[in-house]
């Protein structure tokens, strides 16, 4: 899975764009996503094979997010 951890320089509604941009999501998901960085620190964005959550990650770097692969489990 991929996650995306919280940081103190994005806004808010630059993850919210980048979660739609990314990964398609309605502004909906887009946005509960990025509350749930935001006040939990970390959200699941995203899960698949090793090499698409590899590429998600490096996708979600570009953007200036920090963002990390973890195993199911």
């Amino acid at each position: 899975m991929t996650i995306v951890w919280n940081d103190p320089v994005n806004l808010m509604s630059y993850v919210t764009y980048v979660f739609q941009s990314v990964f398609g999501y309605a502004r909906e998901k887009a946005e509960k996503l990025m509350l749930d960085v935001h006040h939990k620190g970390r959200a699941v964005v995203s899960s698949g094979t090793r090499e698409e959550m590899e590429r998600d990650v490096q996708t979600l770097h570009s953007y200036g997010l920090w963002a990390t692969l973890q195993k199911d489990g």
